[in-house]
């Protein structure tokens, strides 16, 4: 069934409700499993053996020293391997670039540093480990490109598009001339360094080979429908006969949207050796796996004396791999912030020799609004004007891109909110103006933005003999509380307390879902989930109402309502039926599925944005330039929010993640090898909790009946967009030097 929930609404006791997390003593007691922890008999580990080279070919693999080692069953190569489609198509999956996607043990070409080239399978990881260590290759090896400042010159537009890559809109105007006439100009490069994800749990596969070659396969992925489709095409296999699991996923955020290369190794391996075959990555191993894309971003601004912006000129050079043009939105948030009649964005990639980046938390809108955010606190200083000021004095009440309203916008209460909160009014306006002690103290702000999207989503809901509602969807929780906010979405669409319901997640075999990702899973699956409890409640009350001798029956199904477990007269409660009593009689028929999609036709009408405002105060040791973030709010407006207290957690993580990029995480690359040279959390600077000041989370009412029927907005990447350009901003006002190149170390500050 097809449904287009215009007219269901949700209400009851559950969703706003701070509640715990459902997932949470299974997590805490060790009961989650997730992809390498599942039992299986008669299991095989493999490793991976992965090039030391950026681009060349293989002449010679040597095997002999690594098949010797006892326990080694088999060493798949580009040589061994089974059968794999040709097609490209078949290897595009969901989140897919244009281009050809990587297929590895493809054949001898080395087309990017640590390429997987090998897999050494065992009895024991141990020993597949050690096989591995013991395979000697030689190479040919190229001329290879990883620097994208060096080879900036070959910068073009992406050869097509991205399923949720919009172009930079079109010119308006000439915005050369109007940036030359304007009476205050900003002119300036920002750069963002590769980063990659380093989520807790490394990733995984588990294939386990059943009958007649079925397969069921625990994958580490943010989508199961996503690996699901991916096996089947690559390996020409009936769908019906590969299932995939991943229940729980120990953080991913982003780099779990795509099949990465342990699922294909692992599946080849089970299907060659017909064994069940478990892959893990080591933490080292998955900095191959794709990073936040590297960028150079030119901006520049012209305004009238009053702040006023009569040009903006924003202009974007990525990296990506030579395979697939990777793409993201990074030039057109300039514009859709702030009113400008006169603007030119543009959005070129420069294909290298690395892997294909891959989206990471926010991606394209953290990148962007950093260097947006940070040139319009530059133009704000030069014009003598306060940056919260000239904020408000260029607000945009319109998508001025696309000439469309907003669906809503509270912006200018997060603006309020926050500030009042963080006390911005008695920020001194000079920089190097407020100390403690011997550290300068600096005050920043910026705005944050991301979009608001629905998706196809569908969900299944099924009332059991004892009155217990299961609601299943293949969505994945990737740590952000899915399982919490549905069961509270379906405990009030039902009508039942929360722990009367159960949801199921995580399964290819469950109704289809997206990959979850872009923040769109709460609107877009909390629809579905919402739309098909309300069917199978009003199914619920018709069959209530026909049943022969029952207290309802007569009854139009209009004047029922299901509350805490039966089904009653809404005016007169004591006339009631036990759902249990329901369910025994009509065991097998009180299950319902949809699949709901979105209104396009009135959602396309609007501009729909999620919108934050970040004030951040920085410590900056005079002697060392070490900064400390000492205290942030943020202020954001995302409609309605389902649990306070999960969606709290959602933006400190991305505060904390903002943190993380403003200061300290940088992925290096040593270009004379093209390699990575600081592949380790030893040496990758993550924030720690020493490094975490005081952070207040603030949620602003907004009411959005457009976004989707629940008139949620998303929370996932909100929390990071503006965080590095406010705590950028905050550590020019307490210094006077400003960093445009992320991250800001104290070598930079100094």
């Amino acid at each position: 069934m097809i449904i287009f929930p215009k007219n269901v609404t949700l209400s009851g006791p559950q969703v706003g409700k701070p509640v715990n997390r459902v997932d949470g003593l299974a997590k805490v007691t060790g009961q989650a499993k997730y992809a390498a922890e599942f039992a299986v008999p008669d299991l095989l580990y493999g490793f991976v053996v992965l090039s030391t080279i950026a681009r060349g070919r293989i002449v010679t693999m040597d095997l002999t020293a690594a098949k010797a080692v006892p326990g080694v069953v088999d060493i798949l190569t580009h040589s061994h391997r089974p059968r794999t489609s040709w097609w490209t198509l078949k290897w595009k999956d969901q989140d897919a670039p244009p281009g050809s996607p990587f297929r590895p043990l493809q054949d001898e070409k080395i087309l990017f540093s640590d390429q997987p080239i090998a897999l050494i399978v065992a009895r024991t990881s141990e020993l597949a480990r050690h096989a591995a260590s013991l395979v000697q290759v030689t190479y040919e090896e190229q001329p290879h490109a990883t620097d994208l400042r060096t080879h900036r010159s070959r910068a073009r537009p992406p050869s097509s598009l991205k399923f949720g890559f919009s172009p930079p809109p079109k010119p308006r105007g000439d915005a050369d001339e109007a940036y030359r006439t304007s009476a205050v100009q900003i002119d300036a490069e920002y750069s963002s360094p590769v980063e990659h994800h380093n989520a807790l749990e490394m990733h995984a596969s588990t294939v386990v080979y059943g009958d007649g070659g079925a397969l069921t396969i625990y994958d580490k992925t943010q989508g199961v429908t996503n690996s699901h489709g991916y096996v089947a095409r690559v390996f020409g296999l009936a769908k019906k006969k590969i299932r995939v699991l991943s229940p729980f996923v120990g953080g991913a955020f982003g780099s779990a949207l795509r099949p990465q290369y342990q699922l294909f190794l692992a599946v080849a391996a089970a299907l060659t050796l017909k064994r069940s075959v478990r892959v893990v990555l080591t933490r080292q191993q998955t900095f191959g796996l794709g990073h936040r894309p590297e960028t150079l971003q030119r901006i520049a601004l012209g305004a009238d004396a009053g702040g006023r912006l009569q040009a903006v000129i924003h202009e974007v050079v990525g990296s990506t791999s030579r395979f697939e043009d990777y793409v993201e939105n990074v030039a057109n948030w300039s514009t859709l912030l702030y009113r400008c009649e006169t603007a030119r964005q543009s959005y070129d990639v420069v294909p290298l020799d690395i892997f294909t980046p891959l989206d990471m938390r926010a991606p394209g809108g953290a990148l962007g609004v950093f260097a947006i955010e940070t040139a319009i606190d530059e133009l704000a200083h030069k014009a003598g004007i306060d940056p919260l000021e000239i904020r408000l004095r260029n607000y945009a009440d319109r998508d001025g891109d696309n000439d469309l309203p907003f669906s809503s916008k509270e912006l200018k209460a997060c603006y309020a909110q926050a500030s009042e909160r963080f006390g911005w009014s008695r920020r001194s306006f000079e920089p190097r103006s407020m100390k403690d002690g011997h550290r300068r103290v600096g005050w920043g702000m910026a705005t944050g933005v991301w979009e608001a999207m629905q998706m196809p989503a569908g969900a299944k809901a099924v009332l059991q003999r004892d009155g217990r509602l299961v609601v299943s969807t293949a969505t994945a929780d990737i740590g952000t509380g899915t399982y919490t906010v549905m069961s509270q979405i379906a405990a009030d669409a039902f009508g039942l307390p929360l722990d009367r319901v159960t949801i199921e997640l995580g399964d290819s075999d469950l109704p289809f879902a997206l990959v979850e990702g872009g923040s769109w899973t709460a609107g877009s699956v909390g629809t579905a989930v919402m739309a098909v409890c309300a069917k199978l409640g009003k199914t619920l009350c018709k069959k209530a109402s026909e049943l022969a001798r029952s207290p309802l029956n007569g009854v139009s199904e209009r004047d029922l309502e299901i509350v805490d477990g039966g089904v009653q007269i809404k005016r007169d409660p004591t006339r009631r039926l036990l759902l249990s009593e329901l369910a025994a009689r009509y065991e097998g028929e009180l299950e319902m599925k949809a699949m709901v999609l979105p209104h396009m036709l009135d959602q396309r009408k609007f501009a729909r944005y999620t919108h934050s405002a970040v004030f951040a105060e920085v410590h900056v040791d005079e002697d060392f330039g070490t900064v400390r973030v000492n205290r942030m709010v943020t202020a954001v407006a995302a409609g309605r929010i389902l649990n306070p207290k999960t969606a709290r957690s959602q933006i400190l993580g991305g505060m904390v993640w903002g943190v993380g990029m403003a200061l300290s995480e940088e992925t290096v690359t040593d270009r004379h090898f093209g390699r990575y040279m600081n592949h380790s959390l030893a040496e990758y600077h993550l924030p720690v909790h020493a490094d975490m000041g005081d952070f207040e989370v603030l949620f602003v009412p907004e009411e959005d009946g457009i976004v989707n029927p629940i008139g949620v907005k998303g929370l996932g990447e909100i929390g990071i967009v503006g965080v590095a350009a406010a705590i950028s901003n905050a550590v020019f006002h307490a210094t006077g030097k400003r960093v445009r190149d992320l991250p800001i170390t104290l070598d930079k500050v100094m």
